[in-house]
This record gives C-alpha cells, sequence and structure tokens, in this order.
C-alpha cells in the first residue's frame, strides 16, 4: 500500500517563523542570478542619470533665484517698470559704454506680486473648469461607457486633445473669446478657458487609469449589499481611486501654471495686482518670458521660476495630504 509523505507547512511571513535561506534563490541558475543582477544594476544607473539633469536645473534655480524670493517686497510689491533703465543707469554699464563719471543708479523695487496673484487666478479657473469634468468623463468612460462607440469616439478625441500643441488651444481662445470682446476679453478668466482646454484631456486619461486598477470585487461587494451602481461609483470606487486621482489632478494644475504661449495670446500685461477675473493680467511664466529678453531682468526671470516651482511643490504636498487623511478615514 502506497505511503504519502507528510506535507510540512512553508513558514509564512506573518508566522514570524525563519525559514533559513531562500529555496527559490538556490535554485535559479547562475546565468538567471547573474541576468537579475545586470537588470537591478541597469534601473539603479537609469534612476541616477535621468535625476542629474533635475537636481541641476534645481540647484541653478536655488543658486539664481533664492535673492529674489528671499525678500518681502518680492511678494507683496508690484513688477518694476523701470528694470532697463536701472541696468542702463549702473556703474558696470556706464563704464561699458565709456562714461567714467559717477552715476546715480536707480532703485529698483523687485516685486512679483502681481503675477502670482494673477498664477493663482487662472490656475485656479482652469482647476475648477477642468478637473470636476474630467473626472465626470472619466467615470462615464470606465464605469459607464465601456467599449461602446460613443466612449471610443470620447476617447480618440480625448487622446487628439493631449497632443494638441498649447499655443493652437491659446489662439482657439483667442478667436473665440479675446476678439468677440475686444479689450475685455484679455482678462484672468480668458487665461483660465485655455488652461482648462490643456488640463482637462491629462485629467480624463489619468483619471480613468486609476479607476480601472479598482479590483471588481469592491464593485461587486456593494452591489452584493444592495446598493445601486452610481451609489457603487461615488461611495466605493472614486474613493478607492482618490490618491491616484489627486496626483492626476495635480500634474495636470503643474502642465497648465508653466504654461506661456497660451497666456500670451489671452492675458495680457499689467504690472500692478488685479485680483478680479476681468481686466488685463499677468502670470509667472509671462514674466519668465518677458524678463529672460528684457536687458536687466534676468535675475527677475529666475526669481519667477523658483517662485512657480514653489507654488507647484506646496499645492502638491497638500493634495497628498488631503487624499491621504480621506484614504485613511474611508479605510477605517
Amino acid at each position: 500500500m502506497p505511503t504519502t509523505a507528510p506535507v510540512v507547512p512553508f513558514p509564512s511571513p506573518e508566522s514570524g517563523e525563519s525559514s533559513g535561506p531562500n529555496p527559490l534563490a538556490s535554485t535559479l541558475s547562475p546565468r538567471r542570478r547573474w541576468s537579475e543582477r545586470l537588470a537591478t544594476s541597469w534601473m539603479i544607473a537609469s534612476l541616477v542619470v535621468a535625476s542629474i539633469p533635475l537636481l541641476l536645473v534645481l540647484g541653478v534655480l536655488i543658486v539664481k533665484g533664492t535673492s529674489m524670493v528671499a525678500t518681502v517686497d518680492w511678494w507683496t510689491k508690484d513688477i518694476p517698470s523701470n528694470i532697463a533703465s536701472g541696468a542702463l543707469a549702473s556703474q558696470e554699464a556706464q563704464e561699458a559704454f565709456g562714461n567714467t563719471g559717477t552715476v546715480r543708479e536707480v532703485e529698483v523695487v523687485y516685486g512679483m506680486a502681481p503675477a502670482i496673484v494673477g498664477t493663482l487666478i487662472t490656475t485656479g479657473v482652469a482647476a475648477l473648469l477642468a478637473i470636476p469634468l474630467g473626472i465626470l468623463a472619466a467615470v462615464y468612460l470606465n464605469e459607464y461607457g465601456g467599449k461602446s462607440r460613443s466612449a471610443s469616439i470620447i476617447r480618440f478625441f480625448t487622446d487628439v486633445m493631449t497632443g494638441v500643441p498649447s499655443v493652437v488651444m491659446g489662439i482657439f481662445v483667442y478667436t473665440v473669446w479675446v476678439l468677440t470682446f475686444e479689450e475685455r476679453g484679455r482678462s484672468g478668466l480668458a487665461g483660465g478657458l485655455a488652461l482648462a482646454c490643456l488640463m482637462l484631456p491629462v485629467v480624463v486619461r489619468s483619471t480613468e487609469e486609476m479607476l480601472r486598477l479598482v479590483p471588481d470585487s469592491l464593485r461587486q461587494a456593494s452591489a452584493a449589499l444592495g446598493a445601486p451602481k452610481w451609489k457603487t461609483t461615488l461611495g466605493v470606487v472614486v474613493p478607492a481611486a482618490t490618491p491616484g486621482i489627486t496626483s492626476g489632478s495635480m500634474l495636470a494644475i503643474a502642465r497648465a501654471a508653466g504654461e506661456t504661449a497660451p497666456i500670451l495670446f489671452t492675458v495680457g500685461v499689467v504690472t500692478a495686482t488685479n485680483f478680479s477675473l476681468f481686466g488685463q493680467n499677468t502670470t509667472l511664466s509671462a514674466q519668465i518670458f518677458g524678463n529672460a529678453t528684457q536687458p536687466g531682468g534676468e535675475a527677475m526671470a529666475w526669481g519667477a521660476a523658483l517662485t512657480l516651482i514653489l507654488i507647484v511643490m506646496v499645492f502638491t504636498l497638500a493634495a497628498r495630504w488631503i487624499s491621504g487623511r480621506f484614504a485613511v478615514r474611508i479605510d477605517g
């Protein structure tokens, strides 16, 4: 009569028992172990190489922009209009022109408050328009549309919008909105509309991918308890995908905040703070472009770039914190 060998249970990590050397690792051939080490080294080297440009950019911004950002006037004062005059009146510039006499330098107060306020207004309007609409569209595509013809058409045009250059969106809003209202058309609202057109496809595609990652077992469990589909979507699926939706939305906001071409067509040019959605305004990206090409404005361009990165970083950390607290509350 054949005998059956006793089954020895394999210790699990939760049991706390030591299993000694990994039996799976000992069965790997030397070639596979060498390939695994090579792949790991290749990934680490790729990470280091990809981090070098990022660290260089951050280093240059911090070195050249900290002197501007560290002052109170930078956050509270208006944008100076005599930057070029101050640069030409400096002692170095006059000596370059052959003037060895004493020249009185023009005092310039470097401020960026109008651009900071304008960036918050235009980006906020774009986020309020694009994020809710994008999330609703993604919910329809993943939860209701599926592989239907209408959903396929929406996905196709969403992918097309993702690849459209930002200047095209700026010209579109300029033609439809600015030319219609003439002088009143250039405003923070017009800039927000242009940025919303850029943000919308990013929010739709990223949110749809996050909804796909939610396990179907959660949907089935909610349906088994008698919950309708709309309540399952709002109460189970969307909260489970909230961290990923937040990341996609912040990626869209970061892209919109750094766009320059649509802003040049739609916002206008001002040097004083405008808290209204209407009337001409300015943004940090527009100031980066303008000051980088203006004599004596290089320092302000570096400061505006560092300010833009700090604002995006603060918003990203705040969104991460809020989504994390929300996710913990749902799990509990």
